[in-house]
């Protein structure tokens, strides 16, 4: 789709303008055929789908993939919202062991960046044939991906499976209407089309999953650990009452192993948990949340006390630049 003309202004009345020309121009992309929507639960592929589903209605059909990289209990949630909060036809596809398998000994990020997106396309094709037929993909891409990917005059940063990673024989057209907002405005968007805070509130999350935030090769062993920590993390956020305050918060899983003492006092080597919040206002810059003392005391020991093999958590506090808000 043109980018040119998706330029958001600041009011609501630009809004409401700009729905009224995305749902033209949407409806001009994809004509009178169907459409197949990459649906992850998060915000970007949510407003993205309410938005051509005003387009074009019943013509277009959600995918849930479960890549097996989601957090504790997400599958269930994302697919409660998405029906329920859209009112969408959601067909969920289980791919995880795919995924894993494809992944199994990859430690460079952006290698699983490459064959998590491609992957995607994989999955989502087979899907158009049983349930299609269907001309087009429609994604929920917005800025920050397209930039970071070194695409549209940006500098390869890294890249976004669903920029980067998708094959060039890829039988799909794509469809992309948020590509040139950023995250603020999305919600915006979402709000002005009436999806529920469930969706628009949650946490941004990659679409590579917990794959990017597993350093090193990807097992399920490690994915436990790292869905564990993260689970106990984000409890303890909403506990304090912090969560809708914080732009993102996560854990991650490093790649190396570190020395602990064990319940009988001796050696026991494990594994180390990074816990990361920050707030931003688009994703392009973000800095440190400063996190009460005391939360991140509870959070460390929930986490070494309940989680198998974690002897060590420390804190990450650097701001994006230089960092990136993901580890990888």
């Amino acid at each position: 789709m043109d980018e040119r003309s998706f330029a958001l202004g600041p009011g609501d009345g630009e809004v409401a303008a700009w729905i009224e020309a995305a749902v033209r121009e949407i409806r001009r992309a994809i004509g009178e055929g169907r459409a197949l929507i990459a649906l992850s639960g998060g915000v970007d592929s949510a407003v993205a789908a309410a938005l051509v589903h005003r387009a074009i209605g019943d013509r277009l059909q959600g995918v849930f993939v479960d890549h097996g990289l989601l957090r504790k209990g997400e599958k269930e949630e994302v697919l409660a919202a998405l029906r329920d909060g859209l009112g969408l036809a959601v067909e969920a596809v289980d791919a995880s062991e795919r995924f894993l398998q494809a992944l199994a000994g990859v430690s460079d990020p952006e290698e699983k960046r490459r064959r998590i997106g491609r992957l995607f396309i994989d999955v989502f094709e087979e899907a158009a044939q049983r349930l299609g037929p269907f001309d087009v993909l429609v994604q929920g891409t917005i800025a920050p991906d397209v930039t970071e990917s070194g695409h549209g005059g940006g500098r390869l940063v890294k890249s976004h499976h669903n920029v980067g990673g998708l094959p060039a024989s890829m039988r799909f057209r794509l469809v992309e209407p948020l590509r040139a907002l950023y995250k603020d405005d999305v919600r915006r968007v979402g709000r002005a089309l009436g999806l529920p805070e469930a969706i628009l509130g949650r946490h941004p999350f990659p679409g590579p999953g917990l794959a990017v935030r597993v350093l090193g090769p990807v097992t399920a062993e490690r994915l436990s650990v790292l869905r564990e920590a993260d689970a106990r993390f984000l409890e303890e956020i909403r506990r304090a009452g912090l969560y809708g305050e914080i732009w993102q918060a996560f854990c991650v899983l490093l790649d190396s192993r570190s020395v602990g003492i064990g319940p009988d006092g001796g050696r026991r080597l494990g594994h180390t948990i990074a816990l990361r919040a920050i707030t931003s206002r688009d994703a392009t810059t973000a800095d440190i949340y400063p996190l009460p003392p005391e939360l991140v005391r509870r959070v460390v020991q929930r986490i070494i006390a309940e989680v198998p093999d974690v002897v060590r958590v420390v804190w990450d506090v650097t701001p994006k630049p230089p960092a990136t808000i993901e580890w990888e």
